[in-house]
């Protein structure tokens, strides 16, 4: 808003939408990272009973996590998003909608700056 020059200000909006573009990336890396990082620690030592269906548990969890990824890849309403995200009952599956609902939210940001030049507005 300090500057009145319409290319710079054209410049400066390119770049905050590639840097939340960036910012979307980064998040949906960290999230795949932890996602699918084996769990360490004396957690499985100390409860080593339970281990085999534990893991069994934790494999079912993951599987179910990578189908739901899947799933969200081919929505593009972000109303149908929220609905599952009010229905989905686990931590893990709330921040994947999430990060989904973000991502198309930064699409729709994109998509809908018209260059001035076309009679768009900035």
């Amino acid at each position: 808003e300090a500057t009145l020059d319409l290319a710079e200000r054209r410049r400066i909006r390119s770049a905050i939408r590639e840097l939340q573009r960036q910012e979307l990336e980064r998040d949906e890396e960290a999230l795949a990272s932890k996602r699918f990082r084996p769990e360490r620690g004396s957690h499985r030592q100390d409860n080593k009973e339970n281990w085999p269906r534990s893991q069994h548990l934790e494999e079912e969890q993951q599987t179910a996590l990578a189908a739901l990824a899947r799933q969200l890849e081919a929505i593009t309403d972000v109303e149908e998003l929220t609905k599952l995200l009010r229905a989905a009952g686990e931590y893990e599956e709330r921040k994947l909608i999430r990060a989904a609902i973000r991502k198309l939210r930064a699409e729709e940001i994109e998509g809908e700056t018209v260059p001035a030049s076309q009679g768009g507005y900035l």
